[in-house]
């Protein structure tokens, strides 16, 4: 779905107005909103600086009052994602909300229903689908190479000891990392497998002084499939990212990929460079003899998300994140919750 034609073409271009610039907005949502030709970002609500050539304002519900804007990026808090999209959609807004969506499944389900309602676009950012391992792993994963998966496991690690100072560290609704980086782990295996049949999970607060859970290890049961998601805060020595294991091969696959520090660095899409993986990187396939065999890692698309925002406003398509995906997603964070709190296996 290309996003780079210049701009002023036949096609409308869609104004855009992002509420947030910390990471989120400042990393990714801005630089991709610039990036797609059908889309203009024209402000953003922040006590920061902004992008350059953007005009920015501190009150958010300007940019939701502001007639020449069709779409609002929802990029703050996650205890403000719920009142924000909700002002947005009633002013008729076309809404995009960074993940985990909301904090609650009754709250998704609130907004869902307010979407459909106000005919508007509403969709989550679960950049991560476009991430170039996990576009790997699907193309394996439907190619029958691995034959039947028995095992598959999502690791994503760090080590960082101290606490940060933004809202991410403070004990509120929709913090924590099952919410943070949990939100883009479920939403892979969704893709990848669909619902499971129970969750069984264990989460801890390792950091010193932590209020929120900065580990966790979910096991989803598929029959006799099972499919780990773990990640942890104090891991110096990261495992691998995706491993899969079935009864026609094995796939390991260590790092991560490189769009978000790209994107750091300043590098955007149609860059040279831009999303390609160092080969050092690439997954390594075993097959039952026990030969090894590297596979490229596909280059990450990133942008395709904002280019298929653009295209569900325009009526061209359907949105490329459905809410009700992010809704199913929220609804297996709450049964973790749920299963590590009571130390047992919930059924779904």
């Amino acid at each position: 779905m290309p996003c780079l034609a210049p701009r002023g073409g036949a096609r409308m271009t869609i104004g855009v107005g992002l509420i947030g610039y910390g990471l989120g907005g400042a990393v990714f949502h801005a630089p991709l909103i610039q990036a797609c030709s059908g889309l203009s970002l024209e402000a953003v609500a922040t006590s920061r600086p902004g992008p350059a050539g953007v005009a920015t304002v501190r009150d958010p519900q300007a940019l939701i009052d502001d007639p020449a804007l069709s779409l609002i990026v929802v990029v703050t808090p996650n205890e403000t994602h719920l009142a924000l999209a909700r002002a947005a959609l009633e002013k008729g807004k076309h809404v995009v909300i960074d993940k985990p969506f909301v904090p609650t499944v009754a709250e998704a389900d609130a907004l869902i229903a307010l979407a459909e309602r106000q005919d508007r676009v509403l969709s989550v950012f679960h950049n991560r689908r476009w991430d170039g391992d996990f576009l790997t792993v699907r193309e394996l994963v439907a190619s029958g190479r691995l034959g039947e998966i028995m095992l598959a496991e999502m690791h994503w690690d760090r080590f960082r000891l101290g606490l940060r100072a933004g809202w991410k560290d403070r004990a509120a609704a929709g913090t924590g990392l099952l919410y943070d980086l949990g939100s883009h782990l479920i939403d892979q295996a969704l893709q990848l497998f669909g619902p499971p049949d129970a969750v069984s999970a264990d989460s801890a607060a390792h950091r010193e002084g932590a209020g929120i859970d900065d580990y966790f290890d979910l096991t989803l049961a598929y029959g006799e499939r099972r499919v780990r998601l773990c990640a942890a805060t104090i891991v110096t020595a990261p495992r691998p990212r995706f491993a899969l294991h079935g009864t026609g091969g094995s796939y390991v696959k260590y790092g991560l990929d490189p769009q978000e520090p790209q994107l750091q660095a300043e590098l955007r899409p149609g860059d040279e460079g831009f999303a390609v993986e160092d080969p050092a990187w690439h997954g390594i396939f075993t097959d039952p003899d026990g030969r090894n065999e590297r596979i490229a890692t596909r280059p990450g698309r990133y942008l395709d998300y904002y280019a298929g925002i653009a295209a569900a406003i325009r009526g061209e398509a359907s949105v490329p994140v459905d809410p009700a995906d992010a809704r199913s997603g929220l609804a297996l964070i709450e049964a973790a919750r749920r299963s590590a709190a009571e130390g047992r296996t919930i059924r779904l």
